[in-house]
């Protein structure tokens, strides 16, 4: 299968065996095959990030303790179940009503009603060229005077009559073809002389061509590209009706996060904060409002419960230390857990709940890489659901060197794309953001890891892919 955008450079690597487990997950994955069997990424803050309820349960009354959490930890979720849950869940509320936007703001949304069209298009004969038009055979006389596009209906030709023509322009009634200048030539008589044959209708574009008033141009869930909005402009709108963009509130969670500054004193720079909104507005949301909310259980059950955002998105938190208060803010509020934890790496202390009617909560890990891949297991098809648009055609291309798999869990790795396949990055652990930060795809590799010349399915990353996703405003 052939990729969607190929970089032609970019900082690559080989992934041997040695180099692909960072020593954080390595560490994990000896101490935790011991315990339980499987490997548990750690958290932010916290070892045990401890997936509680399986999809679709409701968040007990009481808090559990880690015992627990560890004790159910094989309820996580499979990596595409839970993405087909997240687009799924969407599904069953009613949504927002369409809305009716200028052309000029509706980029990237989708259609809510059929386009027709308000005119024939071209609305009169035009002239395909510049040229002559003409009328019987030759030689013309030629008018002195031509014509332009834009102005009114020029006066009908007489037989063996020419007249200069604009690309454009609207052709004279009696008009039998227009000769191109290229194929004609005007004497010192100023009679006009074709150079080729001359056939009837050549290089007029006639009224109704391309459709008539009233014919469907567009169907409803089509996406509002550039090319959309110049087909809905020539056929007559100023606005169209489309679909809502999904409303995304991001909280950013942790008293150790400073906003700017170098790390000191055991505080570390938020990298979410500002990934997080642009990132999220090039999956087709409006982020209307960025929280930083520090440990605070209080204020994370005020932001969630006054939020009117159709998504809401926390950043750390979500593992069972003692600040992390995601679980006992979802269960004081008797939210409806659909996804906690996901078989895939980094990002397995991830979730999805279902808050209230029509509002959803996607709850991050607090490591970058960790985050960028809940974003894109949760965040991206539920998103994309609100918002109604078409899933991505998946493609797969081959590994050019070999990614060491986890036992259990999907993986998701770095690469750049070259011609002849897809190379992974270092730099993939779940507290760093080097690699995807030179990446155009994530590879989603299988539990068991994946040999070279193996074809993988990726994922694309907004700006890399072709199309709308490199806007971000």
């Amino acid at each position: 299968m052939t990729a969607r955008g190929i970089r032609a450079g970019g900082p690559v690597a080989n992934t041997e065996a040695a180099d692909d487990l960072d020593v954080e997950e390595a560490l994990a994955l000896v101490r935790e095959h011991r315990e339980y069997g499987e490997n548990r990424e750690p958290g932010r803050r916290s070892a045990d990030p401890g997936p509680g309820p399986g999809a679709g349960s409701q968040l007990p009354a009481s808090q559990d303790g880690p015992e627990q959490h560890s004790s159910e930890r094989h309820k996580a979720t499979p990596w595409p179940q839970a993405r087909d849950i997240a687009a799924r869940a969407a599904r069953s509320g009613a949504r927002r009503p369409p809305v009716s936007v200028s052309l000029g703001d509706a980029l990237g949304l989708a259609l809510a009603a059929p386009l027709d069209a308000l005119t024939d298009l071209p609305s009169f004969d035009t002239s395909a060229m510049d040229g002559w038009a003409v009328s019987g055979p030759g030689p013309w006389d030629v008018r002195d005077e031509g014509v332009l596009a834009g102005r009114a209906q020029p006066e009908p030709l007489t037989d063996g009559e020419a007249v200069r023509i604009a690309t454009g322009a609207r052709v004279p009634a009696d008009t039998i073809a227009v000769l191109r200048s290229e194929h004609g030539s005007v004497d010192g008589k100023g009679r006009l002389h074709a150079t080729r044959e001359v056939k009837q209708g050549q290089d007029i574009r006639p009224r109704g061509q391309e459709c008539r008033v009233g014919d469907q141009l567009l169907s409803v869930g089509t996406l509002v590209t550039p090319a959309v909005l110049g087909l809905a402009a020539a056929a007559g709108y100023d606005s169209v009706t489309t679909v809502p963009r999904p409303r995304a509130e991001v909280l950013v969670l942790g008293d150790e996060l400073l906003t700017e500054g170098l790390p000191h004193d055991g505080l570390i720079r938020d990298a979410l904060g500002p990934m997080l909104p642009p990132w999220l507005r090039a999956l087709g949301a409006e982020v209307i409002v960025v929280r930083p909310l520090g440990d605070d259980a209080e204020a994370l059950h005020k932001a969630v419960t006054t939020s009117d955002a159709d998504l809401i998105v926390t950043t750390g938190g979500t593992a069972a230390g003692p600040v992390d208060h995601v679980h006992p803010t979802l269960r004081r509020i008797g939210a409806e857990l659909l996804v906690d934890g996901v078989k895939v790496r980094p990002g397995h202390p991830m979730l999805l709940a279902r808050t209230k009617e029509n509002q959803y909560l996607v709850g991050l890990p607090g490591n970058p890489l960790a985050a960028v891949s809940g974003l894109l297991t949760l965040a991206e098809p539920l998103l994309r659901t609100l918002a109604a648009h078409p899933a991505p055609e998946p493609y797969a291309l081959p590994l050019l060197d070999a990614v060491h798999g986890h036992p259990y869990d999907t993986r998701l790795v770095p690469v750049v794309l070259r011609d002849d396949g897809a190379v992974p990055l270092h730099y993939h652990g779940p507290a760093m953001l080097r690699g995807v930060a030179a990446a155009d795809a994530l590879a989603v590799v299988p539990p068991g890891g994946a040999r070279p010349g193996q074809e993988t399915e990726l994922l694309d990353l907004p700006w890399a892919a072709a199309g709308i996703g490199v806007c971000f405003t």
